[in-house]
């Protein structure tokens, strides 16, 4: 991948650049995906994090991962964000 100054820019505020024509929902790991739906349905931190055996910190950190990628700000929009899937 070519090395321009907006790419090396934002690699170095620690933001990974989307390439062009990929979904924003592509570039979620399959952990933060399953994150997300199961906080979408409802659950709540906590419960999310002992129905997938992680740590409530954990779960929080997918979830900003989550919101970061798809460019959202609330479990609101994130759901309107994952409806179609």
């Amino acid at each position: 991948m070519e090395r321009t100054p907006t790419r090396i820019e934002l690699l170095a505020t620690g933001e990974t650049p989307r390439r062009r024509g990929i979904p924003a929902l592509d570039t979620l790991t399959r952990q933060e995906f399953h994150i997300a739906q199961v906080l979408v349905a409802g659950k709540t931190t906590r419960e999310a994090a002992a129905a997938l055996f992680l740590s409530p910190k954990t779960v929080e950190y997918h979830l900003r991962n989550v919101y970061s990628k798809l460019g959202v700000n609330s479990r609101s929009d994130l759901a309107i964000k994952l409806k179609d899937h």
